[in-house]
């Protein structure tokens, strides 16, 4: 394995601080930020150097991890950043920003000498937690023996789709993907809503499935969430209507219609609205009831 190098995590919320716990474990030197320092202290109590700003997480790393909820956010930490930036650092841009940002990520990167990694990944907290995301890399062969032992303790796999960060093709292929995992979301969601409509018990719906080829892991996990009413997020409904709403206007842009997919971000939307946007995706089950 490659030497580890000394890491700044920008964004500490549900995956950046699941993310941040598995590099502590490696070891790998952290440095950290949040814009609610409260929510990184649990990382300094396990051994991370928190910053005060973002400039003062990145000062002395050789990788930055941008783990934030949207494009918007990723440019102003790195824009704070600023001040201690130096030529050389390699940026890995985790964050589900969509390809409608890599523009602007690419932009930064090359004004200040960065060499940008687009990776967004695959998996939700429990995953983050064990070391068991699957990551999405696009960026130049030269960065990768210095990620390598960085995501190796991150991610089970990684899938690098493109050695041009600026292609974003591995931004795209995260919408794509993300539209299966809101797909069968919603699927679901709607599957143990009816059950209840109709005074069906969900579980007997879930023994008839059993073992079969529309069994999937994932329909037991956000039906156990919606039959125990545990809607402790993994995957924020807020976070996942925000890349529902970057899989629609990716869609727009590349001609293709996705009737399904408008109708699940509404869906979502309409679930938010009724109080349950900081709750798990799974919450979209609500959505199906007036109240």
């Amino acid at each position: 394995m490659a030497d580890k190098p000394t890491v700044a995590l920008l964004g500490t919320g549900i995956m950046g601080s699941a993310m941040g716990r598995r590099l502590l474990r490696a070891p790998i030197a952290l440095r950290a930020w949040n814009r609610t320092l409260e929510k990184a202290k649990p990382l300094a109590e396990q051994g991370a150097v928190l910053g005060a700003t973002p400039a003062d997480a990145v000062d002395g790393a050789q990788v930055i991890i941008t783990m934030l909820r949207d494009g918007e956010a990723v440019l102003y930490a790195m824009n704070e950043a600023a001040p201690k930036l130096r030529e050389g650092q390699i940026w890995a841009q985790m964050s589900t920003t969509g390809p409608q940002a890599v523009p602007a990520e690419v932009a930064f990167a090359d004004k200040y000498g960065l060499t940008l990694v687009d990776a967004p990944v695959l998996g939700t907290k429990q995953p983050a937690d064990q070391g068991q995301l699957v990551i999405i890399a696009a960026g130049p062969q030269a960065a990768r023996p210095v990620l390598q032992p960085v995501f190796e303790v991150l991610g089970k796999k990684t899938l690098w789709v493109d050695d041009d960060a600026t292609r974003a093709v591995a931004s795209t292929l995260k919408l794509v993907a993300n539209n299966w995992v809101i797909g069968l979301t919603n699927a679901v969601a709607e599957t143990m809503a009816l059950a209840k409509g109709a005074k069906v018990d969900p579980r007997l719906f879930l023994d008839a499935v059993e073992g079969g080829p529309l069994d999937v892991p994932y329909l037991r996990i956000k039906a156990k969430a919606i039959l125990e009413n545990d809607f402790e997020p993994s995957f924020a409904l807020e976070n996942a209507t925000k890349d529902a709403a970057l899989i629609a206007a990716l869609a727009h842009e590349c001609h293709v219609s996705l009737p399904v997919a408008e109708a699940m971000l509404a869906r979502m939307r309409k679930a938010i609205e009724m109080g349950h946007g900081d709750e798990d995706v799974a919450a979209t089950y609500f959505a199906s009831f007036d109240s």
